[in-house]
């Protein structure tokens, strides 16, 4: 049992597989990075400096004005975040737009390298056709069925 484990780990599938987690880990922090310090800011600015991340709606509690997203929580208060929300949906936004062009740019890349082996492989030639039989060994043919149907 253990043999098995160890081969379908070691399959290329599984370990491209843990790569790409790893890899989307890494990513997912960065683009986060980018839209908290980047993009949420600018588009603040747009609607009048407002920070994202702290537009909520208290729905019961006691919250002190202008209170931030966590100092409501911390009071204990129920509130409806949209704010994170709004951030989460630009998140994903940008890395499904990103995970697009990735994808679209390795298709593009299999597909002119398919397309180069294509070139560089050469044509399977075909056997060429036999000769055309000769005179003589069409004469010879008819004459022997000649002599068939007349014996």
């Amino acid at each position: 049992m253990l043999k098995e484990f160890r081969d379908f780990i070691a399959r290329g599938n599984v370990m491209d597989m843990a790569v790409g987690i790893i890899v989307g880990a890494a990513f997912t922090a960065i683009v986060s990075s980018m839209v908290a310090d980047l993009i949420n800011p600018i588009i603040g600015l747009i609607i009048g400096g407002i920070d994202f991340k702290n537009m909520y709606w208290v729905m019961s509690g006691d919250v002190p004005a202008n209170a931030g997203l966590d100092t409501a929580r911390e009071a204990g208060a129920a509130v409806f975040a949209y704010g994170s929300f709004i951030t989460a949906v630009i998140n994903f936004v940008i890395i499904a737009w990103v995970v697009f062009m990735l994808v679209k740019g390795v298709n593009k890349i299999k597909d002119s390298a398919m397309r180069a082996e294509k070139v560089q492989a050469p044509a399977a030639e075909e056997p060429a056709a036999p000769p055309p039989p000769s005179t003589e060994s069409l004469l010879a043919e008819i004459r022997d069925l000649l002599k068939d149907r007349t014996a």
